[in-house]
């Protein structure tokens, strides 16, 4: 075997498994924590997922405050109105608990706090001063892996574009992922989320940057995830929350140490200017960008469709291959994520801004396929005329 020179390295310290929501106390403490801000929206406060954290840090004497102004796809605003809140506060640590908008906002706020000036001064690969303060991660969706990745995704308000902060120094110090938070999700969020988790493993596992070691997470977590995502999202229960908990932090570790793709070139496209839901917008680009990338390497794809639970046996490797798009496409269709038509505000009408915007995004050089704008514009159009 002929590899090439790569480095791996985990900066997050995984606590996995029930209860572990009431570690953070002593976590932040370890951490050397005095006083916390709590980083949530008023969904995850209200649905009192907060309560065993505030117990937790009370028990260990550790002070702290509530940031709740968090929205889906963060805003840039929200984060630098986040990082004067926690100077004002004097806080030393940060504790984000929710989905990635909870995380990726916590991770912007320590980057204004300890390196000042805006998100555009940060937005590029290793570009921070200053690590952040330490930063607790605690995942209650299964989809985003951000509780485990050096990246923050926050909307540009001006431009309506992603950003991305891609830098070791925002990535959480300890991840809290306790499956029991998954319980009560409801089903249309479990099926974003859940695809959104398997869309990081498929791009982590084809793109130009994978490496064995991202292979064998993507692996696993593709095969967890399409083994548990139809139960948890029509009835969840412990078993397949606890498969979707793990399969969706897999993934982060996988396309976190190496990169995504095209699909989420589009969907933050999307996001950006539609405000379209993360994991919905990554679910209707998923089989149409598949169905480009592979030619690029039938090899690879063709050993994915095996952990997508294809019948392989009697194919040849291009036959193999291409039926990850039926695969991926029926997956899609049993949780009920829409059509690409169906989604309130997309227009085709945008479609060739959102190309561009597609095209310009971080991830596209990591592409498994070399990909074009043209090549981006017939994709949207594919996924939204059929």
């Amino acid at each position: 075997m002929t590899l090439n020179t790569y480095s791996f390295e985990l900066a997050t310290k995984v606590i996995f498994g029930p209860g572990t929501i009431r570690e953070a106390g002593r976590e932040a403490k370890k951490l050397g924590m005095t006083k916390a801000m709590l980083i949530a929206d008023q969904g995850i406060i209200g649905a009192g997922l907060t309560a065993p954290v505030e117990e937790a840090l009370q028990e260990e004497g550790i002070c702290y405050v509530i940031y709740d102004k968090i929205v889906p796809n963060p805003r840039d605003f929200h984060c630098l109105e986040g990082a004067e809140f926690g100077r004002e506060h004097e806080i030393d640590g940060m504790i984000a608990i929710g989905g990635g908008s909870s995380i990726d906002t916590a991770k912007a706020i320590g980057t204004l706090m300890t390196n000042g000036r805006d998100i555009r001064t940060w937005a590029g690969v290793d570009l921070l001063e200053r690590e952040i303060p330490p930063l607790i991660a605690i995942p209650t969706t299964a989809g985003t892996g951000s509780e485990v990745t050096f990246d923050a995704v926050i909307t540009d308000t001006k431009t309506h574009e992603k950003l991305n902060i891609l830098d070791l120094k925002i990535a959480p110090k300890v991840a809290l992922v306790d499956p029991q938070t998954l319980l009560k999700l409801p089903s249309r969020t479990m099926a974003a989320c859940g695809i959104d988790a398997l869309v990081h493993a498929v791009e982590a596992y084809t793109c130009k940057a994978a490496c064995p070691h991202t292979d064998a997470y993507a692996l696993y977590a593709i095969d967890i995830i399409q083994k548990n995502l139809r139960g948890a999202a029509a009835s969840p229960d412990m078993e397949n929350c606890t498969g979707m908990a793990l399969g969706s932090t897999m993934a982060g570790i996988a396309f976190g140490y190496s990169d995504v793709a095209a699909v989420h070139c589009i969907a933050e496209a999307l996001g950006g200017r539609y405000d379209t839901p993360h994991g919905v917008a990554n679910a209707i680009m998923l089989p149409v960008v598949t169905e480009f990338n592979i030619p690029s390497n039938l090899e690879k794809y063709a050993n994915m469709a095996k952990y997508l639970a294809v019948d392989t046996s009697n194919m040849t490797k291009e036959e193999a291959a291409y039926s990850c798009v039926d695969a991926l496409q029926k997956l899609c269709e049993d949780v009920k994520i829409p059509k690409m038509r169906e989604v309130e505000g997309i227009s085709p009408v945008d479609f060739p801004e959102l190309a561009e915007a597609s095209f310009r995004n971080i991830s596209t050089l990591d592409n498994p396929r070399e990909i074009t704008v043209d090549d981006y514009l017939q994709l949207l159009n594919k996924a939204y005329f059929g």
